[in-house]
């Protein structure tokens, strides 16, 4: 009898054990059920409140901006302003917004030239990005217009892009921009490339997400790049060595008879005789 009560007393505690694992399991199950609802919610929240710039369509309407000296732009649809006049350098954007949330303009840089992904693969450090001054919103789905001046000589950007402007060379512009509640903090690498006597196309290439990973790496981004690079470096080696080919073959057909021909006789030069049998 005191075995058999034994036995009882050992299965109850069994029991007892795989009833409180099993309530574990559901339990742990069901947090992280939970929290992964709570991941997908706060997912499509921050989806509805993205915003990402890009340039504007060709046939968007054309956007007009004051500076606070007066000095008036107005950029047509998918085309931006670069001026220098009276010493300023003045530069615009006309932009959409394709995301989902209302953009909300933070900062800015300037640089000559394209910032393409071989010269500049990543952006410019933040702490080198210009304070927005005025505040610049783009609804979601809708057109806007960014605006920036350089007004002192001893700004590093001021000089090199002021040249830019005069030599109708191309300028690169980085954007800092967030969501209205200052979050998904998002860089957009511009460029305001001249076309014709006195306009400006503006381009869009890259975007960085700094608050969260964006939908590629750029570790992945820079080895498809180099595989383009080594693609447009063969081809141009190889119209190089065509080209070169053409040069030869070019001169062959000028001077046909080449090296002989400077030790061939002269016409009516009497030749030997063959001897006979």
């Amino acid at each position: 009898m005191l075995l058999l009560a034994t036995n009882w007393t050992t299965v109850s505690s069994l029991a007892t054990g795989v009833g409180t694992l099993v309530l574990a399991v559901a339990t742990f199950a069901s947090v992280r059920s939970s929290n992964r609802s709570a991941r997908v919610a706060e997912e499509a929240l921050l989806e509805q409140r993205q915003p990402v710039f890009s340039s504007s369509r060709f046939d968007d309407p054309a956007q007009k901006a004051l500076f606070i000296d007066h000095h008036w732009v107005r950029p047509e649809g998918g085309r931006g302003a670069a001026d220098y006049e009276n010493g300023n350098v003045y530069l615009a954007l006309s932009l959409r917004n394709v995301g989902a949330g209302i953009g909300v303009c933070q900062a800015w840089t300037v640089g000559a030239g394209l910032q393409g992904v071989a010269r500049a693969p990543d952006h410019r450090p933040e702490s080198e990005f210009r304070a927005q001054t005025r505040d610049l919103f783009i609804p979601p789905g809708d057109i806007g217009i960014w605006q920036g001046a350089l007004r002192e000589l001893d700004d590093p950007d001021y000089g090199p892009v002021a040249e830019a402007i005069q030599a109708r060379e191309p300028i690169s512009i980085e954007l800092l921009y967030s969501d209205q509640v200052g979050g998904q903090r998002t860089i957009t690498r511009f460029g305001l490339v001249p076309a014709g006597d006195d306009s400006w196309l503006a381009i869009s290439s890259r975007h960085w997400f700094l608050d969260r990973p964006g939908p590629r790496s750029d570790a992945e981004i820079q080895a498809r790049a180099e595989v383009i690079f080594r693609s447009v470096d063969a081809a141009e080696a190889e119209a190089a060595a065509e080209a070169a080919a053409a040069v030869s073959g070019d001169d062959e057909r000028d001077d046909p008879g080449g090296a002989d021909a400077d030790r061939a006789e002269p016409p009516g030069t009497p030749q030997p005789q063959q001897a006979r049998e």
